[in-house]
């Protein structure tokens, strides 16, 4: 494909979906639940496209602002490449849609109804699509179309950034359940202080994170505590 010059636009995940070359766009919609190894299914893809859209965000917000620190470059990277905006990306990709054509007929694992009502299937299914077009393509083609496609997801991060705590706090009251957070390091100089935050529930520990005041430890614990109730509800 002949390279495209500086002033026309970049190319979309959708651009590069379409040439995926069949194996790899076959494994990219294929379920667990519909092969034999799981191997076979979008997970491997997706472990590897996670690893590519981080990079690939944190490649494009790195130079762009130079005077925000790594905690504000994390909480934006975090909301710009979350569950949420992974599956809303993948929506305009069409996953739903090529889900669907791409179940098997009398499967007896989950249908695709089923699965593309989960926002978890279709943000794995898109990282999957970025893991697929990185080993079809390489990082220097897939990443800027993975700034592309997740462009409006990485500005409102900028614009409107969450309130982690605000989320978490919301998520665990439907289970009767109230957050606490406890700072449990404090280093550094005064005017280097780094603080250890750590978000329990029951006096378990949900999550943990460090920042440069013990409001950013805070956010960074709720962010992690929220990935993990994620994980457990997978």
């Amino acid at each position: 494909m002949p390279r495209r010059s500086s002033t026309e636009r970049p190319e979309s995940l959708a651009e590069l979906l379409a040439e995926l070359p069949g194996e790899l766009r076959r494994q990219a919609f294929t379920h667990a639940s519909w092969v034999e190894h799981r191997s076979d299914s979008y997970e491997r893809l997706a472990f590897l496209g996670d690893v590519v859209l981080s990079l690939a965000v944190s490649n494009h917000l790195y130079p762009r602002f130079e005077r925000y620190g790594a905690g504000r470059l994390t909480k934006v990277r975090a909301q710009a490449v979350s569950g949420a905006s992974c599956g809303r990306v993948a929506q305009g990709l069409g996953v739903p849609e090529a889900l669907r054509e791409a179940a098997p007929a009398g499967s007896t694992g989950r249908s695709a109804t089923m699965l593309v009502a989960s926002e978890r299937v279709l943000a794995s299914i898109c990282e999957a699509i970025i893991g697929a077009a990185y080993l079809a393509f390489g990082f220097d083609r897939t990443a800027p179309a993975v700034v592309e496609s997740f462009r409006s997801e990485i500005e409102e991060a900028l614009e409107h950034p969450v309130d982690y705590k605000s989320v978490l706090q919301e998520r665990l009251a439907r289970r009767a359940e109230v957050v606490t957070y406890l700072t449990v390091s404090e280093e550094g100089p005064a005017h280097d202080r780094s603080f250890i935050a750590v978000a329990e529930v029951d006096g378990q520990e949900l999550g943990r994170g460090e920042g440069k005041t013990k409001k950013s430890a805070e956010q960074e614990a709720a962010l992690q505590a929220l990935d993990r109730l994620e994980e457990a509800a997978d």
